[in-house]
């Protein structure tokens, strides 16, 4: 197995209306008043970096082009510094799938993510947040992204494919590869979907012998609107996306929640005296740390939100940003955590919107309520830093925090 290559450099931005960059370390550390400043300047933006981007920065221009699928392809839904061919190999339907395509795609998914499904998951990830905190409650620091977040949707999501849970450190590999360094690097992007298309395979080859009651058997029994099985490339396809957004998405939320209330107390004390506050709390935090920016190209030229839109660029399709937009969300810089009205974007909009929505909900409701139930009194440690991922999916890659006695 080859090593993971270091992305290639970008030159530091300037000038963040014409010239912004996703990756740039000033927008990893700290997105909110760039995306302050975009906002200002237009309700959509450009870059001639990843040869030639826009980027929508108010909650209508997100939604605009996220119902729009005429003008915008879900073909590519990463931006980056190259753009291959579309092959089976890098499709992962339904989220790379347009219509007419798409909506079959899409429904084929949605049983094992109902809210009865999830449901019946529900005591395993319990359980999972439980054993994941039996092993460092009664030490007085640790990472908290290391020991406990980036686990639950890990061994969640493994446990409803029925593939091993102790296999995370791999799948973890894969979404970094994917993810972070991919945006840059074309081999390490194409070494991973490499990678993990074989362990798929061999696990369907397994169910082919002995079919088991699990999502990857789930998918091999499915029909398409024909009624004839899904091709192995649709299959894989599949299977890639939900390990990949089954795990790095939720993992950002979770550690996301808890950085805000280890530097919160007000919020912490209020959550662990009121409990039942908890799923409204989530929907905030999920508003005001949305984890997800995503991706379309421009197939037809168009406008938007009277800015016109050129054929052959990409559009970073930033829901974090529009999640911001004051014009939607009042006091939308505040983290509000018992706001009603709340009709974020943080799982997307238009016919994308998230399958797995139910799960993500679900696993940081039971990460917080779990976490906070054992651990009410915790810090950032002072001595270490918190470090954010790169990229699409913006979460706490390092999360240094003191527990109890030891602040």
């Amino acid at each position: 197995m080859s090593d993971i290559s270091q992305p290639t450099a970008h030159p530091p931005v300037t000038d963040w209306v014409h010239d912004f960059d996703h990756t740039d370390p000033q927008w990893t550390e700290d997105p909110f008043p760039i995306w302050d400043e975009l906002r200002a300047a237009s309700p959509v933006v450009h870059t001639e970096r990843f040869l030639g981007c826009y980027m929508p920065t108010t909650y209508e221009a997100v939604r605009e082009i996220a119902n729009d699928s005429e003008h915008f392809s879900s073909r590519r839904i990463i931006v980056r510094d190259v753009r291959p061919e579309i092959t089976s190999r890098n499709s992962a339907p339904p989220i790379t799938s347009d219509p007419p395509v798409h909506k079959p795609a899409k429904q084929l998914l949605l049983p094992p993510f109902t809210p009865d499904a999830m449901k019946k998951l529900e005591p395993r990830v319990r359980a999972i947040c439980n054993e994941l905190i039996d092993g460092f409650i009664t030490e007085g620091r640790l990472d908290a992204a290391e020991r406990y977040t980036k686990h639950i949707p890990v061994r969640a999501i493994a446990h409803m494919l029925g593939i091993p849970e102790t296999d995370s450190d791999l799948f973890i590999r894969w979404i970094h590869m994917i993810l972070e360094l991919g945006i840059k690097d074309e081999n390490t992007l194409l070494q991973a979907v490499h990678e993990m298309s074989a362990y798929f395979s061999a696990h369907i080859e397994a169910r082919k012998n002995k079919p088991t009651d699990d999502l990857i058997s789930y998918l091999m029994n499915a029909r398409d609107k024909d009624g004839n099985p899904l091709e192995d490339s649709h299959v894989l396809g599949s299977l890639r996306l939900l390990l990949i957004a089954g795990i790095d998405t939720t993992w950002s939320a979770i550690g996301s929640s808890l950085w805000h209330l280890a530097r919160t107390p007000v919020d912490r004390e209020r959550l662990v005296a009121e409990p039942g506050l908890i799923p409204t709390a989530v929907e905030e935090l999920l508003r005001a740390y949305s984890p997800v920016t995503m991706a379309r190209e421009v197939v037809k030229e168009t406008t938007v939100s009277g800015c016109p839109v050129k054929a052959g660029n990409m559009v970073l399709l930033s829901f974090p940003a529009a999640n911001r937009d004051p014009k939607m969300f009042p006091d939308a810089d505040k983290v509000v955590i018992d706001r009603r009205e709340n009709r974020h974007a943080a799982f997307g909009l238009g016919i994308h919107r998230c399958v797995g929505s139910n799960l993500a909900r679900m696993e940081m409701q039971v990460a917080l309520e779990e976490w906070l139930k054992r651990i009410p009194d915790f810090a950032l440690d002072p001595a270490g830093t918190v470090t954010w991922s790169k990229g699409t999916v913006r979460g706490p890659r390092q999360l240094p925090f003191l527990l109890g006695k030891a602040m």
